[in-house]
């Protein structure tokens, strides 16, 4: 499968913090080849599935979060698929993405996609945990607003025929200033193709 021009990762300066790293990528709708720089790059989170950077956007001086995730050379990236043909305001938005080799020496052959997302500072089980510590309950305001928001956001992904399967409150973000939720990690999603034409149905199943 061909992935396009690797970025290169071309760094500018020697300061860790303030290095600035230099990308070629792609828009994360149009697809179209854009430049990256970036700065502030440091490890906000990891798991299974790779590691999640968090990072300064230079030209704009936005955050972003960079999930860096390996990728089979065999197969399409659902997860970049998906996040490049939804849009909507409850699920993170993807900006950009590029491709890039492993760090150490071992890794050189490996081919990374990394997803070049909106930056939200908190999620709901950092949340919660939270309020656990402080041995209070979530207040049912804010409760009801997440749940509305989380609603939302599935009613519109399974209207496409899209199914997350990963649904827990480390996938849950939030941006406590506004009070927004926003789904994110498609990494297990499946897609279903199946529909149902009630017309067809036996009259005893209508």
């Amino acid at each position: 499968m061909a992935h396009g021009p690797m970025s290169g990762l071309k760094i500018i300066g020697d300061a860790d913090p303030l290095k600035v790293i230099k990308v070629a990528a792609k828009d994360g709708k149009t697809g179209q080849d854009i430049q990256l720089h970036y700065s502030n790059y440091k490890v906000a989170g990891n798991g299974s599935f790779g590691v999640v950077y968090q990072a300064k956007l230079l030209r704009t001086g936005e955050e972003v979060a960079i999930k860096k995730v390996l990728q089979d050379r065999r197969f399409k990236n659902r997860e970049l698929q998906i996040m490049r043909s939804v849009c909507h305001p409850n699920i993170v938005a993807l900006k950009a993405f590029f491709y890039s080799h492993g760090d150490v020496k071992k890794q050189k052959d490996e081919v990374y996609l990394n997803l070049v997302l909106e930056y939200i500072p908190e999620t709901v089980y950092r949340a919660s945990r939270h309020y656990a510590k402080a041995k209070q309950t979530m207040p049912m305001l804010l409760v009801k607003l997440y749940t509305y928001q989380l609603l939302r956001s599935l009613a519109y992904i399974h209207s496409l025929g899209i199914c997350h399967r990963d649904i827990k409150p480390q996938n849950l973000l939030l941006d406590p200033s506004t009070g927004v939720l926003k789904l994110c990690d498609f990494g297990r999603i499946y897609r279903l193709f199946l529909t149902f034409n009630l017309l067809l149905l036996v009259p005893r199943c209508l």
